[in-house]
């Protein structure tokens, strides 16, 4: 059992990016279009995806591409034939900077300048249907 969630484990690669100045709805929709896709998919999408998050989320894959990269030297063709992809992907909300801005009749009107937090697992299509068992 232990040695079975070692190699799991060593198929996957995790990438978090904390206190992104985005609000955590906007990089949501960005996230939901490369959930459960292949890296080099995902990365094609990115690149040509208009969304500000994209930028942001392409860097973080490329880091979460590395990690596994240096964890599985030996399977670089598993990259290459196209059985790594985005296993999870998670957004959280982060903190919120709370400023102030006048308003009519010498009142002050709230803004909260939203933050998140992003974590990317990417990981073999193989490890991906052992985890669901």
């Amino acid at each position: 059992m232990a040695e079975r969630l070692k190699e799991i484990k060593k198929q996957t690669a995790i990438a978090k990016l904390n206190d992104v100045p985005t609000s955590p709805r906007k990089m949501r929709l960005v996230a939901d279009i490369i959930r459960g896709v292949e890296v080099n998919r995902a990365l094609d999408i990115l690149k040509y995806s208009n969304k500000e998050a994209s930028v942001r989320l392409e860097k973080l894959l490329r880091s979460a591409i590395a990690n596994w990269e240096a964890k599985n030297e030996a399977d670089r063709k598993e990259l290459e034939n196209g059985n790594v992809c985005v296993q999870t992907i998670m957004v959280g909300q982060g903190r919120s900077l709370k400023r102030i801005r006048t308003a009519p009749q010498g009142r002050a009107a709230r803004i909260r300048k939203r933050s998140n937090h992003v974590t990317i697992i990417v990981g073999t299509k193989a490890a991906k249907k052992e985890e669901a068992k």
